[in-house]
């Protein structure tokens, strides 16, 4: 039988609050109308770089990638990764300072990433630093080398944020803290992202369903953090049910007009900064009323 549906390639993390937002239509607990989903469960910074050649036509992207990637995508409204206080972190073997820190060998999960722009910020300076996949860092940090390369230090994303502790590492500095403290805003993460070319209805369509499955998420909450679970790498149940509550809530509804300025006020000082080359503005697809 053939499925005459519009293909949606979504890419997305494998990680707890990814798992959780896409569930419904992971598993087909909401109806999709002409729409097929393919899911593709890769990393963030992976991510990130496949959207330069525009492959999926719904993919989360970190919001310091999407600054490079406004003539081919829009932002959702819905499915954002939002910070109240709380966000990336580095960790280190022993206590360090913000100046000490600059000096040092630093493990990040990607140029593109949402982290390394608000460490490049928080630190005023480019520091000497070595990509690892996101889930290695903390090995890294605690071997202190990765790949022959010393690593005095990592910058971790996801669940590292949970589970740092058992490795023995110390918090040098919350990045959702210090953006908190210098913008009184949420720190915005990261995105899902649409293709333009899909045209208006198509897009209005996608961004609806996205909604719709976040919000099955929301409402089914003991059934969606299950899925959720098999992706938590170190994480109990009670973890996992804190972290996706930590990036899976209100803001992942909607961004609103705090969400949306937190946003514009990243990608402004990103460029400021001169970490993000030219001033962008964010575009969000159109709500419908």
């Amino acid at each position: 039988m053939n499925d005459n549906r519009q293909l949606i390639r979504v890419g997305h993390s494998p990680d707890p609050d990814d798992a959780f937002m896409f569930y419904a239509l992971a598993k087909d607990r909401i109806d999709t109308g002409g729409y097929r989903f393919a899911h593709e469960l890769v990393d963030i910074e992976t991510l990130n770089r496949r959207a330069f050649s525009g492959e999926l036509e719904l993919t989360a992207v970190s919001l310091h990638a999407y600054a490079h990637l406004t003539d081919s995508y829009l932002l959702c409204p819905c499915g954002a990764s939002m910070g109240e206080r709380y966000g990336p972190m580095v960790v280190a073997r022993t206590m360090l300072s913000l100046g000490e820190l600059v000096e040092k060998s630093i493990a990040v999960p990607g140029m593109l990433t949402t982290a390394y722009l608000a460490l490049r910020m928080a630190l005023g300076a480019e520091f000497r630093h070595v990509v690892v996949p996101f889930d290695r860092i903390l090995e890294a940090v605690t071997a202190g080398e990765y790949d022959g390369r010393p690593v005095d230090a990592g910058l971790i994303i996801h669940e590292g944020q949970l589970t740092f502790g058992a490795f023995g590492l110390q918090r040098i500095v919350d990045l959702g803290q210090w953006w908190f403290d210098e913008t009184g805003l949420p720190l915005p993460l990261g995105a899902n992202a649409i293709r333009r070319d899909l045209g208006a209805k198509a897009i209005r369509d996608v961004n609806r369903l996205l909604l719709a499955s976040i919000r099955y998420g929301l409402e089914h909450r003991q059934e969606a953090l299950e899925h959720a679970l098999g992706f938590g790498r170190g994480l109990d149940a009670q973890m996992a049910d804190r972290f996706v509550g930590m990036y899976v809530n209100d803001w992942t509804l909607d961004f609103g007009p705090r969400g949306r300025e937190a946003v514009a006020e990243l990608l402004a000082r990103g460029h400021a900064a001169g970490v993000i080359p030219r001033l962008v503005t964010p575009e969000f697809v159109p709500i419908d009323k």
